[in-house]
């Protein structure tokens, strides 16, 4: 009877191995299943390498200045009697700004003037007495040196007077006067400041290497914080002669006009020089492009081929699409395209959108990317020429 138990026991037990068994051995089955199933594709939006013509600029940034700029200021001392002009007016060359009391000199002036009139009797009789020997020829030469004395009196007086009427030496806008009428000003005090806004200078540097690509008259487009939507347009109007040693760059200047007076001397600016001989360059969207630490690199559109190197296909006999990622070496950035330097060819296509979710060799699939145009794959063309 024992003996009885005992075996039906082992079988009961042998039994719940056997169904653990059998269905542990099941679920390994369906996950062998779940992970052997054709993984379901990818879906990537894609772009098609071209080859357009590409121009090169040389980016850059400097400081904007004007053609005319001065700050006005005294020569002499004295007390401020008229002021002629409002603060940001706009003037013409030789228009009276400032007048400084002149009484003591225009008193000067009159008795140098007197003086002159009697020097000019004197040299007068002289010349008349001179010839029937009636003086010596030395004291005709005292009448005339002091006929000379007296003009140059006149004329220092004259200058002197000048110098209290200040006077615009250029047209242009004048800034916010610093003096006032009754103000007693030194000598070389500032009252204005005066600029011509008619056309600017923009002077920047340029490395010592890119100096060969660089010519008077190639075109220069100007960017400003204060117009981030506008280009200004511009020409190189001067390249120094000299490398500054410390830093190996050359000075350069462009001149650009501004007939809206937008530009101020004094703003920051960047700007690109546009270099000479647009060649054909293969591009592509940036957001194609993954950086890295090692290098970067895109995705690149192929077609899944078997061991034997002929193309496999799906159950509707269209070709099986894999990503292939190639490292690529990268230029110029511009308007949303990168320049490829090497590693893609004209035609080939990349995925644009996507590249996180894949790896190489992953099963993909191409779906429309509305952050590029209405043909498929094709980035926006960009020919280098002006905006």
């Amino acid at each position: 009877m024992l003996r009885r138990r005992m075996l039906i026991m082992l079988a009961v037990a042998l039994l719940i191995v056997l169904l653990l068994a059998g269905y542990k051995a099941f679920s390994i089955y369906q996950q062998i299943q779940v992970f052997s199933a054709p993984k379901p594709p990818i879906s990537v939006a894609v772009a098609t390498a071209v080859e357009q013509p590409w121009q090169q600029r040389l980016p850059a940034v400097g400081t904007l200045k004007a053609l005319q700029g001065v700050n006005l200021a005294l020569e002499i001392a004295g007390t401020v009697k008229n002021v002629q002009f409002e603060s940001g007016q706009k003037v013409k060359a030789g228009q009276p700004l400032v007048q400084l009391d002149s009484a003591v000199e225009d008193a000067l002036l009159q008795t140098a003037q007197a003086d002159l009139g009697l020097a000019q009797l004197d040299y007068g009789r002289g010349s008349q007495l001179v010839g029937s020997q009636a003086i010596s020829k030395g004291e005709f030469d005292r009448l005339s040196a002091q006929l000379q004395k007296n003009k140059a009196t006149v004329n220092q007086l004259k200058a002197s007077l000048a110098k209290k009427h200040i006077v615009a030496p250029f047209s242009g806008t004048i800034g916010i006067r610093q003096v006032d009428v009754g103000d007693y000003l030194a000598s070389g005090t500032v009252i204005a400041t005066l600029q011509d806004l008619s056309s600017l200078y923009v002077d920047f540097y340029a490395p010592e290497q890119s100096v060969p690509k660089l010519a008077v008259g190639q075109e220069v487009q100007v960017h400003v914080s204060a117009y981030p939507t506008l280009t200004f347009p511009g020409t190189l109007s001067a390249i120094n002669p000299k490398v500054e040693s410390s830093t190996r760059n050359v000075l350069v200047r462009a001149t650009l006009a501004n007939p809206d007076n937008k530009l101020l001397p004094g703003m920051f600016s960047s700007l690109q020089v546009l270099l000479p001989d647009p060649q054909a360059q293969v591009v592509i969207p940036e957001s194609a492009i993954t950086y890295t630490l090692y290098g970067n690199s895109a995705y690149v559109v192929a077609q899944k081929k078997s061991e034997d190197g002929s193309l496999e296909k799906d159950a509707n006999g269209q070709p099986i699409l894999i990503a292939e990622r190639r490292f690529i070496e990268t230029g110029e950035r511009r308007d949303g395209l990168v320049l490829v330097t090497k590693g893609l060819s004209s035609g080939e296509q990349v995925v644009s959108a996507g590249q996180l979710k894949l790896d190489t060799g992953a099963h993909i699939a191409i779906t429309a990317d509305k952050n590029l145009p209405a043909t498929p794959g094709q980035p926006p063309r960009n020919d280098g020429s002006r905006n």
